[in-house]
């Protein structure tokens, strides 16, 4: 297959969950024989290589705006796709539904990762929540098939939007390092901090992690790592809620080898999140091996099973508060959360299981596409009339 992947920021990942998702599987799909291009945006790659790891990278511009940034981007990844055809396009983000039909007017089918109900989040303005709104609605019209991360959002697009969607969940490694010098750079201690790590939103719960850990009775740090180009402001009030507290350690944003140092030697983990499907920080903590401490949603609980401790920041932080003392005074309960996290990865969330039902995915699609091509070819004659001679 001739695979083009676009939606998302770029690859190599060095942002988030869907540049994570789309490198591993490029990369995998390129070691199976297939041919992938990737679209990335070329103002993130000052150095712009045409090839990784076998897989073609394509560098188009956009307009550098929160609102625009990938909306433009998209825009012009279907539109070059008009010009150097692949097979199948396979696209990330809902809010790409408006502009994915434009690939199948020239017969390319297109595969949409519907991601989480991202209208939802609070960070969006009221013009971008009713944006997000109408493209979820619509991209059972303008994709060829709809993918979700989550069982939670399959039963919405399925109950609420009459939506078909193909379940296939997102993929992370099992492994955790006994390698204590890589955090040197950090000036951290291995087993010795709590660690939190998204994007500072209000959704995501930075500001409310903090309130919660600075009334808590414990002497293990909080790594806090993340960071919101877009939310200033709200950046700004998540640190003054520290109020200076010496064992709140900001970061900033942290990628690559940086990222998994922090990940596979932390004594446990926080995922805040309210909003959205499957998270790929949560899932990536729990295969390098963390005690993750989980807000209790739907799609969280999903995720982490019985392998997770919960609290609840509905009512506000006390739950979180405690459960820090908790997993502080009873350090026991680390390994056994940790050692039931990794088993759950090794069971549902294997990189190479996600790339089998991707590409198991892509070509059904593209033999029902050939099918339906040659049985309109050798029936046509039957329903399509003759042209007749004209009269002289």
């Amino acid at each position: 297959m001739k695979i083009a992947i676009l939606g998302h920021r770029g690859i190599p990942g060095n942002y988030g969950g869907f540049e994570t998702f789309a490198e591993e599987l490029a990369v995998r799909l390129i070691k199976r024989g297939d041919a992938v291009r990737v679209y990335n945006r070329s103002h993130l790659f000052p150095s712009r290589v045409h090839s990784y790891k076998g897989v073609e990278l394509t560098y188009l511009p956009t307009i550098r705006n929160k609102f625009l940034d990938t909306f433009v981007h998209t825009l012009f990844s279907v539109l070059h796709i008009l010009f150097h055809r692949v097979d199948i396009v396979l696209a990330v983000n809902v809010g790409n539904s408006p502009l994915v039909w434009i690939p199948r007017i020239v017969g390319i089918p297109v595969v949409l990762n519907v991601d989480g109900l991202e209208w939802q989040r609070r960070k969006w303005s009221l013009p971008a929540k009713a944006y997000l709104r109408f493209a979820t609605r619509i991209a059972k019209w303008t994709a060829t098939h709809l993918v979700s991360d989550a069982k939670t959002i399959a039963a919405y697009y399925r109950n609420v939007l009459a939506a078909n969607t193909t379940f296939i969940p997102y993929g992370a490694y099992v492994r955790r390092s006994q390698n204590p010098y890589k955090l040197r750079a950090f000036r951290l201690k291995p087993n010795r901090y709590f660690l939190y790590v998204s994007r500072f939103e209000p959704e995501n719960n930075a500001l409310e992690v903090v309130r919660a850990y600075r009334k808590a009775v414990t002497n293990i740090p909080l790594v806090m790592v993340g960071d919101s180009p877009y939310a200033k402001e709200y950046v700004a009030q998540v640190k003054r809620a520290a109020h200076n507290d010496k064992r709140i350690r900001f970061l900033g944003f942290v990628y690559g080898e940086g990222y998994k140092t922090l990940q596979q030697h932390a004594y446990a983990y926080i995922q805040a999140t309210e909003v959205g499907g499957t998270h790929p920080a949560l899932i990536e903590a729990m295969g390098y091996g963390n005690c993750v401490l989980v807000n209790d949603t739907p799609e969280n609980r999903e995720v982490a099973g019985g392998s997770a401790l919960y609290f609840n920041l509905r009512y506000g932080g006390y739950a979180l508060r405690r459960l820090f003392e908790y997993v502080t005074n009873d350090p026991t309960l680390v390994p056994i959360y940790r050692q039931r996290a990794q088993n759950r990865i090794r069971r549902y969330y294997q990189w190479e299981t996600v790339t089998d039902q991707y590409e198991m995915l892509l070509r059904r699609i593209l033999r029902h596409k050939r099918r339906a091509s040659l049985t309109r070819h050798i029936f046509r004659p039957l329903f399509v009339p003759r042209p007749t001679m004209a009269n002289n």
